[in-house]
Parts: structure tokens; C-alpha cells; sequence
């Protein structure tokens, strides 16, 4: 059952998934209508998952499933990566590999390798102060408060 993002408690799961480049103005509609037909027939275990997102920063796919009423399953989940794997062949963009970091430059978001990032942190090209968006946020109080934060509160803190 899809939910508008913002009602979703708290609480809520989250999983996010970070694009190797910018979508168009008419990839994001059309990902956002996918998104919204795949999330209205979401279940597990036959029951209906109430879930919601949002996509930040022409780039970012956010997905909230609210687990007081039907958590996600094995299956289910399952199923959540395969329909990401689908956005990624549709529109030939990687969206599920953890090995690469998103943060700002200015006004943009750059999108690197993480050797690429710390080779970048070693000279000294990004630091402690850089906004990075730490994906790996588990709720969304978490995403909230703890996404998009200084590389030294994330687990890039390690780097620079």
C-alpha cells in the first residue's frame, strides 16, 4: 500500500539507493510512477506493506516501509531488489553497488569510487567537513537527522 513518505512513522525502514548519475526531469517521473505501482502492490506474506518514498537530489531513490502493521520479508525484500534491478537496466544507471560515495561539492553531488574517495581524502580534496550521505541509515529518524552529515559524524570518518 503506498503511503505518502512524509506520514510514515519514524521508525520506519529505510533503504537507500544512490544513482551513478543525475536522473532526467522525465526519468524521475517515470521512475516515480514505477516506483508508486511496484510500492500499491507491495506485500509479504500476502499482507500489504505500507510504504512510501521520496528521490533527493535528481539521484537518491528513498524507500520508508512502516513495519507496525506487515514487516518485509525474505520475499519481499527480494522482490524490492529486483524491481531496482529493473531501474538499472531501464536506465542503465547502478544503483545497488555500496562500494561508492556520494557527497557534495558546492552545490553539487559527486558520485566516486570509494578508492577514488580516499585518495581524495589523502590529498587532502575532501575533509572532515565534507557533506557526505551516509546510505547507510536504517530508519528514518536516522535519515533524517544522520544522511547528509560531515564525513567525521559517518562512517567515512575513518578516511579523512
Amino acid at each position: 500500500m503506498l503511503v505518502d513518505f512524509n506520514q510514515l512513522p519514524d521508525t520506519s525502514r529505510i533503504w537507500i539507493y544512490q544513482s551513478n548519475r543525475s536522473f532526467t526531469e522525465e526519468e524521475q517521473q517515470e521512475i516515480a510512477q514505477s516506483l508508486s505501482e511496484f510500492l500499491k502492490e507491495w506485500t509479504a506474506h500476502g499482507s500489504a506493506l505500507q510504504a512510501g518514498f521520496e528521490m533527493k537530489y535528481n539521484r537518491f531513490i528513498v524507500i520508508g516501509l512502516d513495519q507496525t502493521n506487515a514487516s518485509a520479508s525474505g520475499c519481499s525484500i527480494d522482490a524490492s531488489v529486483h524491481f531496482i534491478q529493473s531501474l538499472e537496466q531501464k536506465y542503465n544507471v547502478e544503483l545497488l553497488d555500496r562500494m561508492n560515495v556520494s557527497f557534495k561539492q558546492g552545490e553539487f553531488i559527486a558520485y566516486k569510487p570509494l578508492i577514488d574517495f580516499k585518495k581524495m581524502a589523502k590529498a587532502k580534496a575532501v575533509s572532515k567537513n565534507t557533506v557526505v550521505f551516509n546510505n547507510l541509515v536504517a530508519t528514518k529518524q536516522e535519515y533524517l537527522e544522520n544522511w547528509e552529515v560531515p564525513a567525521s559524524e559517518s562512517w567515512h570518518s575513518r578516511f579523512v
